[in-house]
């Protein structure tokens, strides 16, 4: 008998998913945020440029990420105010944003999954974020980034290109965004 062909890791999750009901797979994914083995290289390939998207700012007005990704480095998280795998990651961000603020546009983009701008604004209140926070209400953003979980950081070059994704809150967000601006 032939072994089974192997899966990827979000690939496996979205099997699981379809068996359960989606329980199961939500657990697991808490599981790779949290494997620092599979921190890296998950979502998007290394390489590409994400397709177009638009999401929302915190006001309803679409935004159209394209022009936000070119033109010079990039940071992109995908974060939700109920994710503790997130605010485990925050104090990272907020050091790296600090570091490279000046250099490297940080988008936070807040998932359609149990938020809304209202909820999300009112998170920011108490719960600063480092950059600007974008809402991405239909999951274009998702899609193209091919998100397979919140805490999930891609880093872009200036022409758009990813240059290191992740998950989870043992990421090197310093490291990441070292391999674009150099230092």
């Amino acid at each position: 008998m032939p072994a089974p062909a192997r899966q990827s890791a979000p690939g496996a999750i979205r099997s699981i998913a379809t068996r359960t009901g989606g329980f199961v797979a939500l657990l697991l994914l808490f599981a790779v945020a949290r494997s620092p083995l599979l921190a890296q290289d998950v979502g998007i390939a290394i390489g590409a440029k994400p397709p177009a998207a638009e999401v929302q700012d915190l006001d309803g007005n679409t935004v159209d990420l394209g022009p936000l990704l070119t033109g010079r480095p990039v940071l992109v998280e995908f974060w939700a105010t109920w994710c503790p795998i997130c605010k485990a990651l925050e104090p990272k961000l907020t050091a790296a944003h600090e570091k490279f603020g000046k250099d490297v546009e940080f988008l936070v983009i807040g998932v359609g999954v149990g938020e809304t701008p209202r909820s999300i604004r009112r998170h920011l209140e108490k719960n600063p974020m480092p950059g600007r926070v974008l809402f991405d209400a239909n999951g274009a953003a998702v899609r193209a980034f091919q998100v397979p979980t919140t805490s999930f950081i891609a880093v872009l070059d200036s022409t758009g290109a990813v240059r290191y994704t992740g998950t989870g809150e043992d990421q090197d967000v310093e490291a990441a965004i070292r391999r674009v601006v150099g230092g």
